[in-house]
């Protein structure tokens, strides 16, 4: 599981969830929720998978 991309697991409640581990192997994103079906959590990667550079990047710093 140590592997560049996106990885699906289950969470000790048994709810799938996902992460995202770049080339260096950190995780440097995961799910904000876990899915009782399998299905939705993979349609979440596939949600985020589809982001592109074109999507709007807000700054809200100072």
């Amino acid at each position: 599981m140590n592997k560049p991309g996106f990885h699906v697991y289950q969470d000790t409640k048994n709810e799938y969830r996902w992460s995202f581990r770049a080339d260096n192997y950190e995780v440097i994103a995961v799910s904000s929720e876990g899915y009782k079906n399998k299905q939705d959590c993979v349609n979440a990667v596939l949600l985020v998978m589809d982001t592109t550079r074109k999507t709007p990047y807000y700054d809200h710093t100072k």
